[in-house]
């Protein structure tokens, strides 16, 4: 019995390597491409007549602009320079159809060399399917979005009606905390988390009665246990929420200080979202500002003079920095409100 040898491709000749290259293109499912130094198509894959709808003939008788429509030839000369150089990129580009629809499609570019001429492989995806899902998904996060905005609100208009205090206190500390967070730079989706959590971060105490928390004396271990607890209490009102930002997390932990010295659960460092510190921050300084019915307004400068003096021990150091320029050196006055 007679063994095949494997066909040593250097061998062949040019027409046969072509006719073997042409033979094992035309049976991949995607578009395959391949093009010259001046945008002239040179061979087609039966896929790529399949997806543009032109026949074999009509489309190598085309450069890439004419199936490229955004494709301009300083763009061209540009980007065939550029696979030269990588060997291979990866482009995102849109393509026309024969009856003139546009769509998008995913290229990777390869130049090739092939005795003495150079060629550009060009090996492409339809990702119309893949943008379709990209919008719908980002409309099912916008909507979702929308949806936790209104419940956020809706308890917050509940919380107002039963205790305005705590509501406007929820409200100067969403300012401020969204004004700490922008001088930090941080994402918008970080932002839009603390403007949410802010805006109900006491949402706990609405199972406190309100005899405790307009107390004028000093609170008993019992009511200062009871205190201590709305962090989760708010956490369990909100856990099941469903929302694109850790709400009932970072209200769970606005309490929380970086040397564990905070409630409820005492954690420490990296272990508290940045969020919370932030909330943390702002609550802790508008707290100061503002009259207690257990204390006197102590001032913006007591404020300051407190998170500064707990900078990296209660505080984060970001935070308390970004907070003191908002003060210091934009002159931002709460007790103006």
């Amino acid at each position: 019995m007679s063994v095949k040898r494997p066909i040593n491709v250097a061998r062949l000749r040019q027409q046969d390597r072509a006719r073997l290259l042409e033979f094992s293109v035309d049976r991949v499912v995607d578009p395959v491409l391949w093009v010259r130094s001046d945008g002239q198509l040179l061979y087609v894959n039966e896929a790529a007549c399949a997806c543009l709808a032109y026949s074999r003939s009509e489309l190598l008788s085309m450069t890439v602009f004419h199936i490229e429509p955004n494709c301009r030839e300083a763009e061209w000369t540009q980007r065939w320079n550029a696979v030269k150089q990588r060997g291979c990129i990866t482009v995102r580009s849109e393509y026309r159809r024969n009856d003139g629809s546009v769509f998008p499609m995913e290229v990777t570019i390869s130049h090739i060399e092939l005795d003495g001429n150079a060629y550009q492989c060009f090996f492409c995806r339809d990702t119309s399917e893949h943008r379709r899902l990209e919008y719908e998904l980002k409309g099912s996060y916008e909507k979702l979005q929308r949806t936790t905005e209104a419940t956020i609100q809706t308890i917050a208009t509940i919380l107002e009606t039963r205790d305005p205090y705590t509501a406007a206190h929820q409200q100067q500390v969403k300012h401020l905390a969204c004004a700490i967070a922008g001088e930090m730079s941080l994402s918008e989706e970080q932002i839009s988390a603390i403007r949410m959590a802010a805006a109900i971060h006491d949402i706990g105490k609405i199972y406190i009665p309100a005899e405790i928390l307009s107390k004028p004396g000093k609170l008993g271990e019992l009511e200062y246990t009871m205190i201590r607890e709305h962090p989760r209490v708010g956490y369990d009102i909100l856990k099941s929420i469903e929302s694109p930002w850790p709400i009932a997390k970072i209200v769970l932990q606005h309490h929380e200080r970086m040397d564990g010295s905070g409630y409820p659960d005492a954690i420490s460092g990296d272990q508290i979202l940045l969020e919370a510190m932030i909330i943390g921050v702002a609550d802790v300084v508008d707290s100061m500002i503002d009259h207690r019915p257990y204390r006197p307004a102590r001032g913006t400068e007591k404020a300051l003079e407190e998170i500064s003096r707990n900078r990296a021990v209660l505080y984060h150091p970001d935070v308390v920095d970004a907070c003191l320029r908002l003060f210091r050196d934009e002159q931002l006055d709460f007790e103006q409100r």
